[in-house]
This record gives C-alpha cells, structure tokens and sequence, in this order.
C-alpha cells in the first residue's frame, strides 16, 4: 500500500560523485494535503544511490562511537545500535543537513515559522536487535490538536522492504489515546521504499520499527525538527561552537538554533538586537 504516499523523484542526480537528486517535485500544496490527512509522505529516491552510500557508512560510524561512549558511561552493556546528535563531523550527514531539500516541506508543515532540528539519529537496524525503536510509539509526548509541533524525518539508506520497513498506523497523528495492539496489527502500513527514499512523518504518529530477521543490516538516518521556541534534545549551536556557526548559511544557522540560544550570563543577554541569542521571531 505504500503507492498511496510515495512519489518517485527519478533519476539523473546532478553532477558529480555523491551528489543529491534533484530536489523533490512534489507541490507544496499537496505535500501539505497528504502529511495533514495521513500523517506521513514517502519521496521516492529523493537521494542518488552514491551519496546514499556515504550516509549509510557515516552512520554506522557514528553509531560505533556512540556504542563505545554508552559502554564507557555506564548506559549499557553493549550498545543499542542507534547513534544520537551525530553532527559536526564534517561528513555525509553535515553535508545532507546543509542541503536543505526539504525545507519548503518543512516550512510549511510549521506554518512557515522558524524551526528548528530537535535531533539526528542513525538507526543500524542490527538483525536480532531489541530496542526502544521497536515498541509501538510516537515522538511526542504533548499533542495538541490541529497545531503540528514537531515533524520527524526518516532517510532510507538501504532498501525498506515488506520485511524490514517501519510500520505505521495512518491518520494516527489525530488521535488523543494509542491504538490497540489488535488494531495496530490488523491496520497498519509499512514505509517501503528504495534506498535514497525519505520520508516526513508527523511526530504524534504511532508507529513501530521492525525486528530485522537478517542477516543484512537496514540502516537508516532520522531526524526531529520542532517549532523553534521547542526546547531540542541537543543543543546544537553551543555543542558545535561558534566557528562551525560562522561558516554556515543563514538558513543552517536557524535550523541549527543559533537563533534560538538562551543565554547563560547576564552579559550574553545584555546584546544589541542583532546579536541577541534569542532573536525575536523564533515564537
């Protein structure tokens, strides 16, 4: 069933190795009808399958280093296989951060008001693996109706199949209560796609990821965006520091937050407006 919501961006990305497609022809308009019905919007191939390749091998090499560090501090015993806030690096998943393909999607998903990213997490979909991802939930706990508050992103760096993809409950995002498992079960549908798809889902969608039975892996990036007064569960400008944030486009330094910091001392607050942390049109 995953026609429904898929649109195919074709082939013949532009020059040069690992670089994108070309950006997504969907209209905003519809885009906006779909996410608002369903709740959720495939962009087939939206990536070339070089550039796809890239991403797959920097998440898996965030997510080793994420599995060290929560061996190290005592999180676990050996990792979940997921990796989290994996940014500054100056790698594929910089590079597709700062492409931006989908902002006029995101923009008007937030009512063209400023937004921010929430949060960036590779997925290693590790065969046999149990983890958070695969309980039935969704990835927000305040939901207030008919005012979207947070949008999350999927990117497909291997083939999500029938046997390996997400599985959704449509239409969900309205709902005030969780599904029962029975219907879950009985009513969901899966995000399938080619490597390089995206998908853009609203965040109150129930949703479960799937046990992968094996033996391949089925990687995957996902990243949050909110509304920009939504405090993010990474501080992104403080973490990668003045320098990264003077060498980025004005349209990455919002998305980023570095137009929404709050600051830490009274001399930070104390500002001219045009270099206030807090700029005055963040909500």
């Amino acid at each position: 069933m995953q026609g429904h919501h898929a649109l195919s961006t074709g082939e013949g990305g532009v020059a040069g190795e690992g670089g994108p497609e070309a950006e997504p022809s969907m209209s905003v308009e519809e885009f906006d009808t779909r996410i608002r019905r369903d709740g959720w919007v495939v962009f087939e191939r939206a990536l070339s399958p070089a550039f796809t390749r890239l991403l797959r091998q920097d998440c898996l090499k965030w997510i080793a280093h994420c599995q060290a560090l929560q061996v190290r501090n005592g999180v676990n015993a050996s990792g979940d296989g997921t990796g989290h806030h994996c940014l500054g690096a100056g790698d594929s998943i910089d590079r597709y951060i700062h492409m931006h393909l989908f902002h006029p999607y995101i923009a008007r998903y937030f009512d063209d008001e400023p937004y921010i990213c929430h949060s960036l997490t590779p997925i290693g979909g590790f065969p046999g693996l149990n983890t958070y991802v695969h309980k039935l939930h969704r990835d927000v706990r305040t939901v207030i109706p008919g005012y979207p508050f947070k949008l999350n992103m999927l990117v497909m760096c291997d083939d999500f199949t029938p046997h390996n993809a997400t599985r959704v409950l449509t239409g969900s995002h309205t709902r005030t209560s969780p599904p029962e498992v029975e219907e879950f079960e009985r009513c969901h549908e899966r995000m399938l796609g080619p490597a390089g798809s995206v998908v853009l889902f609203n965040s109150a969608l129930w949703h479960q990821g799937t046990r992968i039975p094996g033996p391949e892996l089925r990687v995957a990036l996902t990243v949050g965006y909110g509304r920009a007064f939504v405090k993010p569960a990474m501080d992104y400008a403080r973490m990668l520091g003045e320098a990264y944030g003077r060498s980025l486009s004005p349209l990455s330094r919002q998305v980023l937050g570095y137009n929404a910091r709050v600051p830490v001392s009274l001399e930070e607050w104390y500002r001219p407006a045009g270099e206030r942390l807090y700029r005055p049109d963040q909500g």
